[in-house]
């Protein structure tokens, strides 16, 4: 159903994200992320102590494209 907008003011939008003002049938944003991180690292919470002595992330990624998300809607 149409309808009228008035002043739009768009501050910043990040790679994976879609502005769209008016009708629309169908949005699809894509995007795509590899993280390496070492132990510990995705701890969330108040008051966390960890102590892992000296902990290292090896990565040998030899792989130069995991899985294609092309057509996939």
């Amino acid at each position: 159903m149409p309808a009228k907008v008035g002043a739009v003011e768009v501050i910043s939008l990040s790679s994976s994200s879609i502005f769209n003002i008016g009708d629309v049938y169908n949005m699809a944003p894509q995007a795509w992320a590899k993280t390496f991180a070492g132990g510990g690292s995705f701890n969330t919470g108040n008051g966390l102590r960890i102590d892992l002595n000296r902990s290292n992330t090896y990565v040998n990624d030899q792989e130069v494209i995991d899985q294609s998300i092309a057509n996939n809607t």
